[in-house]
């Protein structure tokens, strides 16, 4: 099996006013942010294009349920379906059902705070 998690994808985390957090951190930490939030761009170490997603959402998103926390994070990892069925063999609660966009493959996990775990498969080049 490949490596699980091979950097972290995303921060989210639940604001009473995404718009205000947005042109805080813009203002104020030159936070490059769009309707999401913020991509950070770096490398990765063969030297591809990677990415981290900086995320406000509304105080009422159902988006990190059944988790009762105000964050979700989000980790990198190489092949979804395959780590998603060692999880459910190793006895790890997996919630609903893996989904597909252009820029990767996503998943979710509860740890073992109860805390939603966000996996996402990235596909970089589909956020160019």
């Amino acid at each position: 099996m490949k490596k699980r998690v091979t950097g972290i994808g995303g921060i989210f985390f639940k604001s009473k006013d995404p718009k205000a957090s947005k042109d805080w951190y813009k203002k104020y930490l030159d936070f490059n942010t769009d309707d999401y939030g913020c991509t950070f761009w770096w490398k990765d170490k063969e030297g591809n294009d990677a990415s981290t997603q900086w995320s406000p959402f509304k105080q009422d998103t159902n988006y990190f349920e059944p988790s009762k926390k105000d964050f979700m994070f989000n980790y990198r990892v190489e092949n979804l379906v395959e780590l998603l069925e060692e999880l459910k063999k190793e006895g790890v609660t997996i919630l609903g059902e893996i989904e597909e966009f252009e820029y990767g493959k996503f998943g979710w996990i509860l740890d073992l705070d109860g805390n939603k775990i966000e996996l996402w498969e990235p596909k970089d080049a589909g956020f160019k």
